[in-house]
């Protein structure tokens, strides 16, 4: 990115936050599996939430952005309740949501998949600013996304929210299924994002990546929030953590 995007913006103490989650119920048809979660992301915050497979993890970043069936309780952005509304409107609040899946289109080039999606606030990023954050992407721009490896989908799958104007962005497992070389650059990124003062809310089940990258950890176990860990205190609470995980 170029130089000028580069300043640290540090995150004030006393910022209000940018999304708050309380009280959060959700459900698979009949399947309860949400159950009371909360917690606040501060702007330019990254946040992870940790748990073992089927804790409830994916089902949140599914009801903040308005795509499960049955959701219930509030999640504000900029102090603005979003729990009833579709997720239409609530990207257009500024909220970007990378799947576990990636949602590419397959069928379509990297410049196609980065140009297609609308804008919904001011300030995205350009291409150019996209090719320099992730320069493979500029090298297989004319490329079919079925043509692109793991790590390549999923900077494609970035690429394409940043483009949108999105400053919130939710990012299920970037990470999973990546050679190290790719984690390494996935982590360079979400660390420089960072600093352009993006909120990231990230699901990771790898907690020594989301500790390269993350302020807090919040642990989710059983569709409960159970402990929230600053990651300045993660090595102190190692044992209790991999319990927590099942590692």
């Amino acid at each position: 990115m170029p130089e000028a995007l580069l300043a640290e913006r540090p995150v004030p103490a006393s910022a209000a936050p940018l999304l708050s989650v309380d009280d959060l119920e959700g459900w698979y048809g009949e399947s309860h599996v949400l159950h009371g979660v909360g917690f606040d992301v501060k702007p330019g915050e990254v946040v992870t939430l940790l748990g073992r497979n089927g804790a409830g993890k994916t089902t949140t970043l599914r009801a903040i952005i308005g795509i499960l069936g049955r959701r219930r309780g509030s999640v504000t952005v900029k102090g603005v309740e979003a729990i009833a509304m579709p997720s239409r409107l609530i990207a257009r609040l500024g909220v970007g949501y990378v799947p576990e899946e990636r949602g590419i289109f397959a069928s379509l080039t990297v410049a196609e998949n980065l140009t297609l999606p609308p804008q919904v606030k001011p300030g995205g990023l350009t291409l150019k600013q996209i090719y320099e954050l992730f320069p493979n992407l500029e090298e297989r721009a004319g490329s079919q996304g079925t043509k692109l490896s793991g790590g390549e989908q999923q900077m494609l799958a970035i690429g394409r929210i940043l483009r949108t104007g999105a400053k919130l962005l939710l990012l299920d497992e970037p990470t999973e299924g990546l050679a190290p070389v790719i984690v390494e650059q996935i982590g360079r990124t979400l660390r420089m994002l960072k600093t352009e003062g993006f909120t990231i809310l990230l699901v990771e089940q790898n907690f020594r990546f989301a500790q390269t990258v993350a302020d807090r950890h919040v642990v989710i176990e059983q569709g409960r929030v159970i402990d929230t860990i600053p990651n300045a205190d993660l090595d102190a609470n190692l044992g209790k953590l991999k319990t927590y995980l099942g590692v």
